[in-house]
């Protein structure tokens, strides 16, 4: 009997184990999780989604000047423009500040035994960075230090080709 009782619990972990029992919102869920994967990669998909950070001076965007818009990788909102973006010597993205306010949100983290405050697009809540306050002092003091692989970037040539073509006065 006892043996019955341990091979129905094993069956029933299995079951549990493989996502058998779980909901078909569960399932959705994990779905849409492993679609966004594929879609942004995993390095965006954990800095995004858990607030992972691509290590300093890797990032496609640190060294990277171009004339365009950057928005998030996973919803395509806007973020930053690049006549906002400057050689922090961070090893990450430094902006001054957001496209518009309410753009970003901010939070505090007290994750790896510090306190910052974090940086999350406002629409996706996408994980993007950490705004800290030793940025330009002509341009308000604040640093936004973001990571690449949080980014999409969209050249001046192509906002419009893309949908972004009202952000172009923002370049004049």
């Amino acid at each position: 009997m006892k043996r019955c009782g341990f091979i129905l619990a094993l069956v029933l972990c299995a079951w549990m184990l493989c996502g058998c029992g779980a909901t078909k919102e569960e399932a959705d869920v994990k779905n849409a999780e492993a679609a966004l994967r594929q879609r942004i990669g995993d390095l965006a998909y954990e800095v995004t989604q858990h607030a992972a950070t691509e290590r300093a001076f890797t990032g496609e965007y640190d060294d990277f000047f171009e004339k365009g818009l950057y928005v998030d990788v996973v919803s395509g909102e806007p973020l930053f423009t690049s006549m906002d973006k400057y050689d922090s010597g961070c090893g990450w993205p430094a902006f001054t500040h957001p496209i518009a306010e309410d753009a970003v949100a901010e939070s505090i983290d007290t994750s790896h035994f510090m306190v910052r405050t974090e940086v999350r697009s406002s629409g996706a809540n996408s994980h993007l960075g950490h705004v800290f306050n030793d940025g330009p002092a002509e341009a308000g003091g604040l640093r936004y230090c973001i990571n690449s692989a949080a980014l999409r970037f969209i050249p001046f040539e192509e906002l419009d080709a893309q949908g972004y073509g009202e952000y172009k006065a923002l370049f004049d």
